[in-house]
């Protein structure tokens, strides 16, 4: 902080075009407030699924949590490498955020995969669009990051489609 209790624009060693950073980090941002939701209802789901495959889905989606847990921190933290901020408060994430909670009191093991199925989809694709938004601004260090994001979005969709196969 300055003298004069402004706050100093943080000098950002990048050489990408601010205009380009900026919407950089808007997409990022939001995969961010994403991942935050998709951790958490991940998690939700996981202490809450009952069945005669529990151990199997608790094991599965404690797995996808950790493996989403883990992407917010590079993913914030790229924001701040190009000059933003990033996520301040839970309020924030809510604001941003394009995963739907489920608050429900019970959800059917099968709903729940199928939820998950979904959101994982809607995680890649809009991965793939920040990774495009990134290509633009020729920010190849986010685009390389969101490439291994996006094979374990991918991933992740394929083993909640495998599994919810086996429930028809």
């Amino acid at each position: 902080m300055k003298a004069n209790n402004q706050v100093e624009e943080l000098d950002t060693p990048s050489d990408l075009k601010e205009k380009g950073r900026e919407k950089v980090a808007e997409a990022l941002n939001r995969l961010v407030a994403d991942a935050f939701a998709l951790y958490i209802k991940t998690k939700n789901f996981h202490w809450h699924v009952s069945g005669r495959h529990f151990r199997d889905y608790h094991l599965l989606l404690d797995e996808q949590a950790e493996q989403i847990f883990a992407t917010i921190d590079p993913l914030a933290e790229r924001v701040r490498k190009i000059g933003a901020n990033t996520i301040r408060s839970v309020a924030h994430i809510a604001q941003l955020q394009r995963v739907k909670d489920n608050d429900e009191d019970f959800v059917a093991p099968k709903d729940m995969l199928l939820d998950l199925l979904a959101e994982n989809k809607k995680m890649a694709k809009a991965m793939r669009d920040a990774h495009q938004i990134a290509d633009d601004a020729e920010d190849v260090a986010t685009a390389s990051l969101l490439e291994n994001f996006i094979d374990e979005t991918e991933r992740r969709t394929w083993f909640l489609f495998e599994t919810t196969r086996e429930l028809n």
